[in-house]
């Protein structure tokens, strides 16, 4: 019995893994493609240690090679596109995402082969798959919702952002000297943006593909909207600062629009907890006494 176990749990680890490794490895023109890419680049060569414990930055390296021996390089590319678009936070680096991902390939399957054999009711072995399931996706959900949030937060500072570029620009600065005041003075997650784009460009960077990459990173439709229009603007040699005052205008309604829309939502979202929650109570204070009046009265 012991080793049939043991037998269906090697099973499941070697079941999740090779999921894990199908579902998320790269197509073949890729990798020919990233193999041509690599072509005649020497490789870094490692310094063989004079002896003794080995040091922190050694132990880094040793799990980024274990890290990419083990996890497949579409699922590693996937992890770090996300990882960029959730800001890329100190305590979630991608060699901790990747060996949490690691650990959980190998224990969801686990659990659900645990749940299915060992549950009681079939109803409690169904929530143990889905429990292990979303234990196995949840670095997934977290920078996902990390994501949203970083979202939120771009989109909610644009129309600021905007207005004082516009003013800059309007009092004499250029674009790039406007964006650059706007981002040294800003202290939120998109004036971080803006001074990673100007670093793209100060290393050599074109406008136009540093300007993409931010619309890529960021994955907000209000700020790919202005980084077209910016674009267009700089082609055509239309005049920035109507640019700039045309698309402020648009984001300060835009943002006035969304928050009227929450609003309108209040009253739908508050319906289910005041009928699930207040008036069954409401309904025990008020008519409780006269309940347990009228059962007194007919239990005489």
């Amino acid at each position: 019995m012991f080793l049939t176990l043991i037998a269906v749990a090697l099973l499941a680890a070697a079941t999740g893994y090779l999921t894990f490794a199908i579902a998320a490895g790269p197509s073949a023109a890729k990798v020919r493609a990233m193999e041509n890419l690599r072509r005649g680049v020497p490789a870094p060569h490692a310094a063989a240690a004079a002896g003794g414990r080995p040091s922190s930055a050694s132990k880094g390296k040793n799990a980024s090679s274990l890290s990419k021996t083990l996890v497949p390089k579409g699922s590693r590319t996937r992890l770090e596109l996300m990882l960029a678009r959730a800001g890329r936070p100190a305590d979630w680096p991608i060699e901790r995402i990747i060996t949490i991902k690691v650990v959980l390939t190998v224990v969801s399957p686990l659990l659900a082969v645990t749940f299915l054999f060992k549950a009681p009711t079939p109803m409690l072995a169904i929530l143990g798959v889905l429990f292990a399931v979303i234990l196995y996706f949840l670095p997934e959900l977290r920078l996902y919702s990390l994501g949203i949030e970083r979202k939120a937060k771009i989109t909610l500072e644009l129309a600021d952002t905007l207005d004082q570029m516009s003013i800059a620009v309007e009092a004499g600065l250029g674009f790039d000297a406007a964006m650059v005041r706007v981002a040294k003075n800003g202290s939120g997650v998109l004036a971080g943006e803006l001074i990673r784009t100007l670093q793209d460009v100060q290393v050599g960077m074109t406008r136009r593909v540093a300007y993409e990459d931010l619309v890529e990173r960021t994955q907000v439709p209000d700020l790919k909207q202005f980084i077209r229009s910016i674009i267009q603007a700089e082609a055509y040699g239309l005049a920035l600062s109507s640019v700039l005052n045309t698309q402020a205008a648009e984001m300060r309604m835009k943002r006035r629009q969304r928050a009227e829309a929450k609003a309108m939502q209040i009253p739908v979202k508050v319906i289910f907890p005041l009928m699930l929650c207040i008036l069954p109570v409401l309904f025990m204070v008020v008519m409780g006494p006269g309940v347990i009046g009228i059962m007194a009265s007919f239990s005489h």
